[in-house]
């Protein structure tokens, strides 16, 4: 089947993050008395939502202060998110490009929604992506990746069979999220995890540089 759309994860595929993903981390440890953190054990921290990322950081003796730490997350990202974040180098020719070929596109985070649109506001024209969608804590919102709802939703959005759809990011869960959604996994070497865990989560293509998507077209 012909691929006709994109799906993009943000963090670590078309945003570098992590610095300021460091910094909202490394805030709450401060403030709920916790050592801080390397920031390139963060790397794998990110990807399954703050929410994981507390948890996992704190360990099971302060997971009781996961919420209130969510809650400093939120409001420090909130004003400090945009501090370091950056396009990855190639990433803003790779989307116009796109969008020259007339080929669709998506974002979907395990991000928070406010804080995906706060980052592609900042980086990318607005009308460059047709749904920008984070992670909402409310009913009957879909679950984290890699729980396809949320892609599958997307698809269903577009009018677009799921097997049309290449879904391109950087770490297992979107590989995962990939593989349950049937779309076609693109992984990226330029973001927060490495080729081993990409193939091993079911890429089906690996790619260097931003303009090599255009081949799998």
């Amino acid at each position: 089947m012909k691929h006709q759309a994109v799906m993009f994860d943000l963090d670590g595929t078309l945003a570098d993050t992590l610095a300021d993903i460091t910094g909202a981390g490394n805030h709450v440890l401060a403030r709920l008395g916790h050592p801080p953190i390397e920031q390139e054990r963060y790397r794998y921290l990110a990807g399954q939502g703050a929410r994981s990322l507390l948890r996992t950081a704190l360990g099971p003796e302060k997971e009781h202060l996961v919420p209130e730490g969510l809650a400093m997350f939120r409001a420090y990202y909130e004003v400090h998110g945009l501090d370091h974040v950056r396009p990855y180098r190639g990433v803003p020719d790779l989307v116009q490009e796109l969008t020259k070929r007339g080929i669709r596109m998506a974002i979907l985070s395990n991000k928070p929604e406010a804080a995906v649109h706060q980052v592609v506001r900042h980086l990318f024209d607005d009308d460059l992506f047709e749904i920008v969608r984070g992670h909402l804590e409310t009913p009957g919102a879909p679950g984290l990746k890699p729980n396809p709802a949320g892609a599958l939703a997307i698809a269903d959005q577009f009018g677009i069979e799921p097997g049309a759809w290449i879904y391109v990011g950087d770490t297992r869960v979107d590989m995962e999220t990939a593989h349950a959604a049937r779309m076609f996994a693109v992984g990226v070497l330029w973001g927060f995890r490495d080729e081993p865990e990409l193939r091993e989560s079911g890429a089906k293509a690996i790619i260097r540089e931003p303009s090599e998507l255009l081949r799998l077209l």
